[in-house]
C-alpha cells in the first residue's frame, strides 16, 4: 500500500512539474510549435524530475499491484489527483476552494480505510482467457483513441476518458497476468503486449481528450474507468478479497476515495495559466 501511495505522489508531483516546465517554454519563446515547445520543456529541470518521477511511478505501481489488491492500488492511483491539487496549490498559487479542501481529505480518509481493510492479492492467474481479453481491450482503446477527432462533439470527452480509464485499467490487470520474467515468457504472453498497448493507447486518448472536450467530464470518466472495472476483475477472477469481516470497510473506502478523486477532476490537465491566482 505505500508503494501504491508512493506511486500516486510521484504522478501527481509530476503533473505540476511538468506543468511549470511547459508554462515556462511556453512564455519564453512562443515560436517553432508543439516540437519546439516540447524541446524547451525538456531542456528544463522541472520537466526532467517530472518523467523522472513518472518512471519511478510506474515502478512503484507495479509493485504494489503485485503485493496488494487492484482495488486498493487504482484507487491510490486515482488519489494523484489530491497530490496534484495540494502541489499547484504550493507551486502555480492555484486557489483550492473549501470544497476542493474537503475532497482532498475525502481522499485521504478513503485511503485509511482501504489501507486498514485491505488483504494480500489474490493468488489465482484468472482463466486462460483474460490475457486475450485484456489485449482485445488494449486494441479497441487504440482503436478509440485514433478515430478520437470523429467522434462526435458532444459526449467525445467522456468517451474519451472512459477509453484512457480502460487502457490504464489494463496495465494494472495485466501486471498480474505476468507470471514470469523471463524474456521468453513475455514474448509469449499476451498479458506483455495488453500492458504495453494499453498504456500507450490510454495516454492517445487521454491527450486526445484534454485536446478536444472538457478535462473535468475526460478526468472523471478517467478515474471511473481505471477503478471500477479493473477491480471487479480482481475480485471475481484474481482473488483479491480484503481482511476477514474488513469487506464492508474496503468498499466505503473504495467508494469514499473514488468520490474524493471525482471531486478533484479539474486537476487532471495542469491548470491554465489564468487560473493562477483566482
Amino acid at each position: 500500500m505505500l508503494c501504491a501511495l508512493g506511486a500516486a505522489v510521484c504522478f501527481g508531483t509530476a503533473t505540476v512539474l511538468q506543468a511549470v516546465a511547459a508554462r515556462a517554454a511556453g512564455t519564453a519563446d512562443g515560436s517553432g510549435g508543439e516540437a519546439a515547445l516540447l524541446l524547451r520543456a525538456v531542456r528544463q529541470w522541472r520537466y526532467l524530475a517530472g518523467l523522472a518521477l513518472d518512471g519511478l511511478g510506474f515502478l512503484l505501481q507495479v509493485a504494489a499491484l503485485r503485493s496488494v489488491p487492484i482495488y486498493a492500488v487504482g484507487a491510490a492511483l486515482a488519489a494523484s489527483l489530491a497530490v496534484t491539487a495540494v502541489v499547484a496549490a504550493r507551486l502555480l498559487r492555484v486557489r483550492l476552494s473549501g470544497a476542493e479542501w474537503g475532497a482532498v481529505g475525502v481522499v485521504c480518509a478513503g485511503l485509511a480505510m482501504l489501507g486498514v481493510a485491505s488483504g494480500t492479492e489474490g493468488e489465482r492467474s484468472g482463466p486462460g482467457a483474460l490475457k486475450y481479453v485484456m489485449l482485445a481491450v488494449a486494441v479497441g482503446v487504440l482503436l478509440l483513441g485514433l478515430t478520437g477527432g470523429r467522434l462526435p462533439e458532444r459526449g467525445r470527452a467522456l468517451l474519451l476518458g472512459l477509453g484512457a480509464g480502460f487502457g490504464f485499467g489494463v496495465v494494472e490487470v495485466a501486471v498480474r497476468l505476468i507470471d514470469s520474467l523471463a524474456p521468453s515468457d513475455l514474448l509469449a504472453n499476451p498479458a506483455s503486449y495488453a500492458l504495453l498497448l494499453g498504456g500507450a493507447a490510454a495516454f492517445l486518448c487521454l491527450t486526445s481528450a484534454l485536446q478536444r472536450g472538457s478535462v473535468t467530464t475526460a478526468t472523471a470518466a478517467m478515474v471511473i474507468g481505471e477503478t471500477v472495472g479493473p477491480a471487479l476483475v480482481g475480485v471475481v477472477w484474481l482473488g483479491d478479497r480484503t481482511r476477514e469481516g474488513w469487506g464492508w470497510l474496503a468498499v466505503v473506502g473504495f467508494l469514499v476515495a473514488v468520490a474524493g478523486a471525482l471531486g478533484l477532476a479539474r486537476f487532471g490537465e495542469a491548470p491554465a495559466e489564468e487560473s493562477v491566482g483566482v
